[in-house]
């Protein structure tokens, strides 16, 4: 028999209380070995069962599921379900855009509604996918833009006839030749790969048509532009231009600075003119004077400015003491004659 067994078997009752009060001073109680709080219990007892329920959950294909990445790859994205395996989407299956980089599009933490495709990929997994998914619930989404005239930045992903192509929440998007500029674009293979802001101006999920345009964008900023240009030009300013195009009811002048004005026809001279084309050419250089300035638009007339002339010569002009006027009128006269 070994000598702890000896000990053991041994051991007097006044050795036990003396081992029994140690443990009471030091606050340790059999019942405090083993006692959990009724609440802690409840919690994990809780929470256990909804891990559970969620590991036994059915699920079918032609589910929308919701899951949190936990890895990215450039091929793949791992999601954990709160399932007993985890969901694999792959690049095809989670944007219809071909430019779509995985790496820059999705994080580590985000959270990601997919279709159930196939309850097992061939290792286990679900495989889902988040395009099906979108399609479901992207055109109420794009509904929602349009409504709010919400400005979107997109990346131009290819050229078709009379326009470029971008994605939005993964739906292909097209934005007409008419509506990538305030001014005519030749070659829409220079906006390839370009950013570019845009709004959604069609919604037609029926016929599966999604129309964006970025002219709205870009005459709202001109105008903001235009509005802060003009705010520096004073009523009276008198400068040149040059006629930019020709109006039935007048000829709008480039100021320079990326402001124009109009010379009505009733401003270009001081004869009655029946078309300004009749004094003016396109790209004529003219000088004017700025006459009105309302609601960011400027009033231009170049026949002030002969007006204006007139007063000058008059002002300059006097009058002679009447016989140095005659004395000076009659001696040119017989410095003429020739006797």
């Amino acid at each position: 028999m070994s000598e702890e067994l000896i000990n053991e078997t041994t051991a007097t009752p006044e050795t036990a209380e003396a081992v029994t009060e140690t443990e009471t001073a030091a606050g340790i109680t059999p019942e405090a070995e083993t006692a959990v709080p009724e609440e802690t219990a409840a919690e994990s007892m809780a929470d256990y069962e909804k891990e559970l329920t969620a590991s036994l959950k059915q699920i079918h294909e032609g589910d929308i599921i919701t899951g949190t990445v936990i890895g990215v790859t450039e091929t793949e994205i791992t999601l954990d379900l709160k399932y007993y395996t985890e969901g694999v989407i792959r690049l095809e299956d989670y944007s219809a855009d071909p430019s779509c980089c995985l790496k820059e599009s999705v994080h580590i933490g985000d959270e990601i509604s997919a279709t159930v495709v196939r309850r097992d990929g061939g290792q286990g997994q679900i495989m889902l996918s988040s395009k099906e998914a979108n399609e479901v619930l992207a055109w109420d989404k794009l509904k929602e833009l349009k409504e709010n005239q919400t400005n979107l930045t997109v990346k131009i992903g290819g050229v078709v006839n009379a326009g470029v192509i971008a994605y939005v929440e993964g739906i292909r998007g097209f934005i007409p030749a008419s509506k990538l500029s305030l001014n005519y674009v030749e070659d829409l293979n220079e906006w390839l790969g370009q950013e570019i802001q845009v709004r959604v101006i069609t919604v037609d999920e029926e016929d599966n048509k999604l129309v964006l345009s970025a002219k709205e964008i870009l005459r709202e900023k001109a105008n903001e532009d235009r509005k802060a240009k003009v705010s520096n030009v004073e009523v009276g300013l008198v400068t040149e231009g040059t006629v930019e195009s020709i109006q039935p009811y007048g000829a709008f002048i480039n100021i320079g600075n990326g402001l124009s004005g109009l010379v009505h026809i009733s401003q270009i001279c001081e004869k009655r003119i029946k078309t300004p084309a009749a004094v003016l050419t396109v790209g004529d250089q003219v000088k004017v004077k700025v006459i009105n300035i309302k609601d960011g638009k400027l009033s231009l007339s170049m026949k002030a400015l002969n007006d204006v002339a007139a007063e000058e010569v008059t002002e300059e002009t006097f009058d002679l003491p009447e016989t140095e006027s005659v004395s000076t009128n009659l001696g040119s006269l017989f410095a003429k004659i020739k006797l």
